[in-house]
């Protein structure tokens, strides 16, 4: 009787009926078949609900928890944030929800921190800081990045692991961002001429999301072709933007060249007049883009470099960016915005620059910084910190200095390394938002304690 009652209750939210638990948690078809009559005849029984009930099996705009049928509570279950633009909602933002997203952290000078990811658990760090801080957030993938996320031992002939993997992450960011219930702008970074077959495949991963959800598996990309004339630089943006506008994606394009290394790509010897834009090439990037879309950022140079260098070898010139927003705003005379800033502006090579700088840059028109060095760092900190700790019982499976028969199994455990790098990137993300002024911005509020303490079998940790 009892398994009847659960049948009829199952029937009834497959097929749009109400039932106590429906407004709580959402359930696909397919589990629950697989369930309950085993994965053998799963499909036959979901294809027969479907036929019955007239459901299509994904509508637009569906959520990754509605689609999958993953458990979607609290802020999860959310459509949007108290203090944000109505189309903000928990998850991957793209389209318009991006636009106006990026439009709010510049009327209300903010910047969101934009963090290069490698791993899964690098991703949930990413996005327990955001939740901590009540914070929208960037996750984004570089070429090598997104490789090492498909895996070395993966050839990446024609970049196809490098593309593999990036879609990969971010299924991973769109299944886990609904759950962290912030909202997350899903980028790639840095793409070089040489590296454009990558972002065609992640483009055209996109089109095809696209064509069956109604938006793009990706937010945005960004097209570095700094090192190539300019007019080529702008001639290939906009054949891209002309493509990404058609899906609602953002361009992200560079101008001037971020000194430093990163990622392989060494600039540590470029010209000094390359690390600073003008206000001229500015603007033809805005007058050239904007009759095509309004969907793009330029990451325009100001001295900036890529990783953390002694202080007195950068200079950073913020005020690049404000002379650049007067003269395009006198450029568009009438027609200029209320606030002068008419472009949107992305601060590359954050790791370690004054926050006095930064702060700056935000009043400019910075809406994003990118952050990488100082991430990559705390996360190997965090590890370093865990073996000091816990050193003598890392010797050995067996012995430590509790007894010589003492086994070190809960100590070696990969999960506990791996925890203590995401706490302690987590809080070096505090100090991120805090500099850019991007806390308590969507208004829920301090994040409950995760329930996951019950021991290593429920989600705890050994140690």
């Amino acid at each position: 009787k009892e398994a009847i009652d659960f049948t009829v209750h199952y029937l009834k939210l497959m097929t749009g009926g109400e039932t106590p638990i429906t407004s709580k948690m959402k359930f696909s078809a397919a589990l629950f078949a697989s369930i309950v009559l085993g994965s053998g005849a799963a499909d036959a029984f979901t294809a027969g609900v479907r036929r019955s009930a007239k459901v299509s099996p994904v509508s637009l705009r569906e959520t990754i928890s509605e689609e999958l049928g993953t458990p979607c509570e609290d802020e999860c279950a959310m459509d949007s944030f108290p203090n944000m633009p109505a189309s903000v909602h928990p998850g991957v933002v793209t389209g318009q929800a991006m636009l106006d997203l990026l439009d709010h952290a510049k009327e209300n000078g903010y910047a969101i921190p934009a963090v290069n990811c490698v791993s899964s658990s690098g991703i949930n760090a990413c996005l327990e800081a955001a939740r901590k801080n009540d914070a929208p957030i960037i996750i984004q993938f570089s070429s090598g990045g997104s490789q090492f996320y498909g895996g070395k031992g993966l050839s990446n002939k024609n970049y196809s692991a490098a593309i593999a993997g990036a879609i990969s992450g971010a299924f991973h960011v769109r299944t886990m961002a609904e759950q962290y219930g912030v909202p997350v702008i899903l980028h790639t970074d840095h793409c070089a001429k040489k590296l454009l077959p990558w972002v065609d495949g992640l483009l055209a991963a996109s089109e095809r999301y696209h064509a069956k959800h109604g938006e793009p598996l990706f937010s945005s990309h960004m097209i570095d072709l700094s090192e190539e004339p300019i007019e080529e630089n702008i001639d290939i943006c906009k054949d891209y933007l002309t493509r990404f506008a058609k899906i609602g994606m953002l361009l992200e394009m560079e101008l001037g060249i971020t000194g430093g290394e990163e990622d392989g790509v060494n600039n540590e010897d470029v010209a000094i007049e390359d690390l600073y834009s003008k206000p001229e090439e500015i603007f033809q990037v805005y007058d050239a883009l904007t009759p095509i879309s309004n969907m793009f950022t330029v990451a325009a140079a100001f001295g900036n470099v890529h990783g953390v260098y002694s202080p007195g070898n950068v200079r950073l010139e913020p005020k690049i960016l404000t002379r650049a927003q007067a003269y395009i705003s006198e450029k568009l005379g009438d027609k200029a915005p209320a606030d002068k800033k008419p472009v949107s502006f992305v601060f590359h090579g954050g790791s370690g620059s004054d926050v006095s700088d930064i702060q700056e840059a935000i009043g400019y028109g910075v809406i994003k910084m990118n952050i990488d060095t100082d991430t990559q760092w705390s996360y190997w900190e965090g590890i370093k910190i865990f073996e000091k700790k816990w050193h003598d019982y890392l010797q050995e499976q067996i012995g430590n200095p509790e007894g010589a028969d003492k086994p070190n199994k809960k100590y070696y455990d990969p999960r506990e390394a791996l925890r203590a790098a995401e706490t302690n990137t987590v809080n070096r993300l505090d100090q991120c938002f805090a500099d850019l002024k991007c806390t308590n911005i969507l208004g829920l509020g301090a994040a409950e304690e995760a329930d996951n303490v019950l021991g290593p079998r429920r989600g705890g940790l050994p140690v």
